[in-house]
């Protein structure tokens, strides 16, 4: 029989007892998922009452009567757009006519614009979600742009009387 000596058989000992007493390697498994969210993209158009554009009293001698308000558009980021205004005549040029009351028959025409004056930029409704048309074109923030409505009245030459009109705005995107 072969002898140790005794620091080797000590050694082996210990080997031993190490490798019964320490647990196994560790190993991890991976995986992995994936979140998604898709964003679509969206507009809003505010107007009402605080967009009304009052032209006042006028006598019937006046002409180019003019006066503006604002609309507001919000919409998504990057998103272009193009904003249409639409009388209730449904002309597409801009071009409305305000009715008066009761049994009255008169109609005023008006003319509605993205610029100033009897010879601002017609604002009309042939934008589409390609084209802004005659129409007035954005692109979205992602936070509220205002835009101002302007209207002429070339002649009040008409029975006297409140005459009124209702604007459609179309948000196309």
């Amino acid at each position: 029989m072969r002898k140790y000596p005794t620091s080797a058989l000590a050694l082996a000992a210990l080997a031993g007892i190490a490798a019964i007493a320490s647990p196994a390697a560790a190993s991890t498994a991976t995986g992995s998922f994936q979140i998604t969210l898709t964003i679509q993209k969206a507009c809003t158009v505010t107007a009402g009452s605080t967009s009304n554009i009052a032209l006042g009293s006028v006598a019937s001698t006046a002409t180019n009567t003019l006066g503006n308000n604002t609309i507001t558009v919000y919409c998504s980021k990057t998103t272009p757009y193009f904003i249409g205004l639409a009388p209730s005549n449904s002309n597409t040029a801009g071009a409305g006519t305000l009715a008066g009351t009761g049994s009255n028959t008169d109609t005023v025409p008006y003319q509605l614009s993205s610029t100033t004056g009897p010879t601002g930029t017609v604002w009309g409704n042939t934008a589409t979600a390609a084209s802004v048309g005659n129409g007035v074109s954005g692109t979205g923030t992602g936070l509220s742009q205002t835009y101002t409505v302007y209207v002429t009245v070339p002649s009040a030459n008409y029975t006297p009387d409140t005459y009124t009109d209702t604007v459609s705005i179309n948000v196309n995107y």
